[in-house]
């Protein structure tokens, strides 16, 4: 059994510069709602310390998610990461979503007065290029990775939370920085604070929304997915390229980390082997499988009759 390849910094690089960007932006955020009393400005301060909090939480899951298999996990720990990346979703609804709608509906309550918000404006900026240049990271890397899928097919078929996870913050927290421009520039144009706590409110309806969808895909995830289609039809394929197997049943994969696949196949071969030439023949396979497709951490293959061997129907 192999485990996870393990990441450097430079493989974490959209980990690492969300983290970096969140961090720096939260405390500007801070500073600028504690002069300028706007609820907004804290809002967006409340969400950029749960994003720095969730890069934290990912790249943890995928330290623990390295650790070697062992007899109590025979199979890794892989799919700890994807845990963790359910975690980041329930923490986006819950403190980012729940302290935006709770603090924009206290402003709208009891408005408060809002001062110059020059600093607001100033602070904003400088967040927009920062988060701008985060998602532009995280954006990249993503394109590279989808190869011809569409951007939401990628992110359905994607294995590897970390990415699109980051992807969707980065793209919240950038439509949050308008939002929240918008509703300082309103509060003081009509005059009217309250309207600063409706844009939190919007802030956190849509960091709902975003965390809705992250927990949708970590769920699947955390549950199980097979592989890619292509790897399936090429395993099935090596599989038929020898003449003693007549059918192969079915091929079923589930993803034990982003990029480590247990595969479990079922075959009908040809009944004048021998339980030798059977032994030998399943080796060949799964040396063949695992030259072809090394994602293949684990490999079962079991010998059995096409009329006996329960099938599904192909996904899609």
């Amino acid at each position: 059994m192999s485990e996870t390849k393990p990441k450097g910094w430079r493989d974490n690089i959209v980990l690492f510069g969300a983290l970096a960007a969140n961090l720096g932006i939260a405390v500007a955020k801070f500073v600028a709602a504690g002069f300028t009393g706007s609820s907004s400005m804290l809002t967006e301060g409340v969400h950029s310390l749960v994003d720095s909090g969730n890069q934290v939480l990912l790249l943890y899951g995928q330290k623990r998610a390295r650790r070697p298999a062992d007899p109590a996990h025979p199979f890794g720990y892989g799919r700890e990461l994807y845990f963790w990346a359910f975690v980041v979703a329930i923490l986006i609804f819950a403190i980012g979503a729940g302290v935006s709608i709770y603090e924009g509906y206290l402003h709208v309550v009891t408005p408060e007065p809002l001062a110059d918000p020059l600093v607001n404006y100033i602070v904003l900026g400088i967040a927009a290029l920062m988060e701008g240049a985060s998602w532009t990271i995280a954006m990249r890397e993503f394109d590279a990775r989808r190869g011809d899928l569409g951007w939401w097919q990628a992110i359905h078929e994607s294995k590897d939370p970390a990415g699109f996870i980051v992807l969707f913050e980065d793209s919240a927290a950038l439509i949050g920085l308008v939002v929240a421009a918008i509703g300082v520039w309103c509060s003081h144009h009509f005059d009217d604070a309250r309207l600063d706590g409706y844009a939190s409110i919007v802030i956190g309806v849509l960091l709902a929304a975003v965390a809705i969808v992250l927990a949708r895909e970590s769920k699947g995830l955390l549950i199980g997915e097979r592989a890619d289609p292509a790897v399936i039809a090429r395993a099935r394929a090596i599989i038929l390229g020898h003449r003693e197997v007549r059918y192969v049943n079915h091929v079923r994969t589930i993803h034990s980390a982003p990029d480590m696949v247990f595969v479990a196949i079922s075959a009908d071969f040809d009944d004048a082997l021998d339980m030798g030439s059977a032994e030998a023949l399943i080796e060949t396979i799964e040396t063949e499988l695992r030259a072809a497709l090394p994602q293949l951490s684990s490999i079962y293959i079991r010998p059995e009759k096409q009329a006996a061997a329960v099938t599904f129907p192909p996904v899609g």
